[in-house]
């Protein structure tokens, strides 16, 4: 019988190492800036949908200082910024994802608290890492004011220095690099982004705007390419292989344009839509959706084809009711959804823009949308997570109220969602050991 107990044992043990592989396959790491594909998207099933403050929350921790960066994961370890204000130091956290607790804190930068608008912080820019390094963004500032350029009302403000850090994974700092000039009105917040051997950044800002590249392993230039528009946004790239090319597509500096993200050559530019933007685009094998900004909003579907000005030739779609300025969109699956600054969300056929249905969700948004399993999941500023499945009809699957104010943007990571807030940092769904 003895041969037949070792047969059940070694089926079993064949059996766990089939579930763990299958876990492994379906879990994602939370790299950067909306995940690993840069817009919203998660390939994980079977994600939370119902929570409440106290109810399946696997931890809830709080966050020293203050900060709107979103939390990013990579393995069992999640890295967000925070401003220790009374400090006037940036710092980079690493937290236990099984438990929420402190791996390490280490100080980014010491500089003056700048100044920015009220919905902004000191500690806005999402890091960026590939499980080797962490990427972070912070400004320096200068001991000095100037007249806020771009603004309606005159106002002094405090221009500085676009800097760049590497931390390794034991939270030791590897190098620094000032990339250049930063002036906004609004503050800093600049999410870097990975490709090959690369850290890429936007600098749009209200002076010399460019964008930029540096070596993820020693932090020298690359290449940096000017913005000719001068004019300060805050979206993050993207970067897709389109029309056998690599394309680096972001909006701002009134345009959207494409980049080739080894060396900062354009491919392609279409003027406007308007002047700023925040929101960051996404694409869905087509098109790439584009929704901004001030002073005019809209919602653009570009055929991301061609080379030189494209504005007349290759815009397919445009609405102007519904936008949103801060908050980015998802595509899921034929269908294109986004919620406006103000609550009120649409849903669209993402190949001709017809709207099938607009509807509010209640309070003022900031985060930008996350999607899993065939389902949107809005944050509004009030902590109240809509989960919404897109399709011809408006159908709400649930409403989650965390009773704390939100103004990061959600990450998904091995069948859990995270949520910061204000004060706390909240992982969502079943404990993991």
């Amino acid at each position: 019988m003895s041969w037949l107990v070792e047969s059940r044992l070694r089926l079993m043990r064949i059996a766990l190492l089939l579930w763990i592989l299958c876990l492994s396959l379906s879990a994602e790491n939370w790299p950067g800036w909306r995940g690993p594909r840069g817009d919203g998207t998660s390939l994980e099933k079977n994600l939370p949908t119902r929570w409440s403050a106290t109810d399946n929350i696997a931890w809830k921790i709080a966050i020293p200082g203050k900060g709107h960066s979103s939390p990013v994961i990579w393995e069992d370890r999640i890295f967000l910024l925070a401003c220790m204000a009374e400090k006037e130091e940036r710092v980079l956290l690493c937290l236990d994802r099984r438990t929420g607790k402190t791996i390490w804190q280490s100080t980014i930068i010491k500089t003056p608290l700048e100044t920015l608008h009220r919905l902004n912080s000191r500690a806005s820019s999402t890091p960026v890492t590939d499980g080797k390094m962490v990427y972070v963004t912070t400004m320096k500032v200068n001991e000095r004011k100037i007249s806020a350029p771009n603004v309606g009302a005159p106002r002094m403000i405090t221009p500085g220095s676009f800097m760049v850090s590497a931390f390794d994974m034991k939270g030791k700092k590897k190098w620094e690099r000032n990339v250049g000039e930063f002036i906004s009105a609004h503050g800093f917040n600049a999410c870097p982004i990975l490709y090959r051997n690369l850290v890429i950044i936007n600098g749009d800002h209200d002076g010399d705007s460019y964008l930029a590249a540096l070596d993820k392993q020693t932090g020298q230039l690359q290449w940096k390419v000017p913005r000719e528009n001068k004019t300060r946004s805050y979206a993050t790239p993207i970067i897709r292989r389109i029309d056998k090319r690599e394309q680096m597509i972001l909006c701002g500096d009134k345009s959207v344009a494409s980049y080739d993200p080894a060396n900062g050559k354009r491919h392609w530019i279409i003027d406007g839509p308007t002047e700023q933007f925040v929101a960051s685009m996404v694409y869905n094998g087509k098109y790439a959706f584009v929704t901004g900004g001030y002073p005019e909003r809209h919602i653009l579907a570009i055929r991301p084809e061609g080379s030189g000005n494209i504005t007349e030739t290759h815009i397919a779609w445009r609405v102007k009711k519904g936008a949103s300025y801060v908050p980015s969109p998802v595509v899921v699956g034929p269908y294109f959804v986004i919620a406006a600054d103000n609550g009120i969300a649409s849903c669209f056929k993402a190949e001709d823009g017809t709207r099938l249905w607009m509807e509010r969700l209640g309070g003022g948004h900031s985060a930008s949308a996350i999607t899993a399993g065939g389902l949107a999941y809005f944050v509004s500023d009030r902590g109240i997570t809509s989960v919404i499945k897109p399709g011809p009809t408006f159908e709400v699957i649930a409403k989650n109220d965390l009773k704390e104010l939100v103004s990061s943007s959600p990450a998904i990571s091995q069948g859990q969602i995270f949520i910061r807030g204000h004060k706390h940092l909240y992982c969502i769904g079943k404990k993991t050991n």
